[in-house]
């Protein structure tokens, strides 16, 4: 089911391109009442659609410039014990379940390689953690995005 309609993904383009923008200018750019605009954005923070702000964060501005992938094959039975106390891994900036080669891919930062390589030997210390490869990334290609996603529902005729 869709969070978001239309109108919704009209608002999130204009907070893309002018994200300090206030309610009573979002409204006045959209041609929306205030109230509407108020609603919509407390219904998304109520119901948690945005991510949060340290999304926004670059790691390389934290002084983790490196970053790699690491997958990570895991014994089945530890697999969310494994989750959980990746957790506590600081440079671990995303874990997701895949198919395919490994159980695990882990989005990893670090300072440098020297680092790169502890994080590594601390993943690989997990218990439960059977093996892990390493990748690292050479180049960002096309960066996370979404807005092509919000643009194509901001076009799309509104159902609601």
């Amino acid at each position: 089911m869709t969070k978001l309609d239309r109108t919704d993904a009209r608002l999130l383009l204009v907070l893309c391109d002018i994200p300090r923008a206030t309610g009573v200018h979002l409204a006045s750019v959209l041609g929306l009442a205030r109230n509407t605009v108020q609603a919509r954005l407390s219904r998304w923070d109520d119901s948690h659609t945005l991510a949060p702000m340290d999304r926004l964060v670059s790691p390389r501005d934290l002084g983790y410039p490196l970053r790699a992938y690491v997958g990570a094959v895991t014994d089945q039975h530890r697999l969310e014990a494994v989750i959980d106390r990746l957790r506590d891994i600081a440079e671990v900036t995303e874990v997701v379940g895949v198919s395919g080669g490994a159980d695990l891919q882990i989005g990893v930062s670090a300072a440098d390689a020297d680092d790169l390589y502890r994080v590594a030997g601390l993943i690989l210390a997990v218990p439960g953690v059977e093996r892990t490869t390493v990748s690292v990334v050479m180049r960002e290609a096309i960066p996370y995005r979404t807005r092509p996603l919000i643009e194509r529902l901001a076009r799309e005729n509104d159902n609601s």
